[in-house]
């Protein structure tokens, strides 16, 4: 099947209350531009040298996600147009957002990363790390991030009701987060293999590559 095909098909598949992100990473403009023009606008990418090497090649009316853990050395190169960073794991983290929007006078969306795999290769806050960050003083000083929500990956497995476990506690710390902080609309969790089961049990964003594009080719 074509990329428009498979875009297609998994737009069926999802509520229209849910955000569909193109899982991009590794695959040559000219697929992005096919599921661009199947009406895909926005796409999710894991390195910023390359998500800035399409955002200046593509249409500007496409939304960027930076999806990959993101090192802080590196976020000036996208603060002048990401529209949201999924994947904020510290406060050193945050504070450099912060500084490098304030540059570019814009306010950056970020979500908060939760670790709820088994995985340890994952990153990600706890849940009471997370409740400790939103009180730390340094955090509330933060003008030029805001907050949208959470991110979180499953384990990496074939027991899809482990998943779904994980899954359903990510949702339970969204919604405890949504009753102490204004904004949060946001809960990005499920790729390719799990996004039915993230979607029924509260996702609001899913992340898609492979469904769409077919294998990455990391060589």
């Amino acid at each position: 099947m074509s990329i428009t095909a498979n875009l297609k098909s998994i737009q069926t598949t999802i509520p229209e209350n849910v955000t569909l992100v193109a899982v991009s990473k590794t695959k040559p403009i000219s697929d992005l531009e096919e599921a661009y023009y199947a009406g895909q606008r926005v796409f999710g990418e894991n390195k910023i040298q390359e998500m800035t090497q399409k955002w200046e090649e593509m249409p500007k009316d496409i939304q960027w996600h930076m999806i990959g853990h993101v090192q802080r050395n590196k976020v000036k190169y996208m603060a002048a147009y990401v529209s949201l960073i999924h994947g904020v794991d510290s406060l050193k983290l945050l504070k450099e957002i912060n500084k490098q929007a304030k540059k570019k006078k814009r306010i950056i969306s970020c979500l908060l990363q939760v670790h709820i795999a088994e995985e340890e290769s994952k990153f990600g806050f706890d849940e009471t790390e997370l409740f400790d960050l939103i009180k730390n003083p340094e955090f509330l000083q933060l003008e030029n991030v805001q907050i949208k929500g959470l991110m979180g990956m499953a384990t990496f497995t074939k027991d899809m009701n482990q998943v779904r476990k994980e899954f359903i506690s990510l949702k339970k710390q969204y919604d405890r987060l949504k009753t102490v902080l204004e904004g949060i609309e946001i809960l990005s969790m499920g790729m390719s293999g799990d996004y039915k089961i993230a979607i029924e049990e509260g996702s609001t964003m899913v992340r898609i590559g492979s469904s769409i594009f077919g294998a990455r080719n990391y060589s």
